[in-house]
């Protein structure tokens, strides 16, 4: 079992309010959120942002591992997933995950290649958690 942390503090309330995020490994060090980055266009990051981050993250070493596994070790991934927030009564909720894949993988044909990477979208971790619809694109 592996176990990762970060912690979240905010200072002040609504949208006065300032907040900074930590992460275990330090990759995030008291990094800037708040309203402004969240709604609007400020400096720092905001949880839709880093749950996009690990969406893609997380459904790229999925395919990674699966297309090693069916004997493919040379190519490349990029993900790009798009996180929509909308309004839902008095507040929000995130509606939406989809995931734009781009791949060159040496001596795959496109059905294995759909194939597998739509099993990784199906079970990667971050997927099963993840209780909005999640769509994935082969660019």
């Amino acid at each position: 079992m592996t176990t990762r942390t970060a912690t979240a503090r905010y200072e002040g309330m609504g949208k006065n309010g300032k907040g900074e995020l930590t992460t275990q490994s330090g990759v995030l060090d008291h990094s800037q959120y708040g309203f402004n980055t969240r709604f609007e266009n400020g400096p720092g990051t905001n949880p839709e942002e880093l749950i996009a981050a690990a969406h893609a993250g997380c459904f790229t070493m999925a395919l990674s591992f699966a297309l090693a596994k069916a004997g493919h070790e040379t190519g490349s991934l990029e993900t790009k997933c798009a996180i929509t927030l909308e309004s839902e009564g008095d507040g929000f909720t995130i509606t939406k995950s989809a995931l734009t894949l781009t791949g060159k993988i040496d001596g795959i044909d496109a059905d294995e290649f759909r194939r597998l990477a739509e099993d990784a979208k199906q079970h990667c971790p971050v997927s099963k958690l993840i209780n909005a619809e999640t769509t994935l694109e082969i660019a």
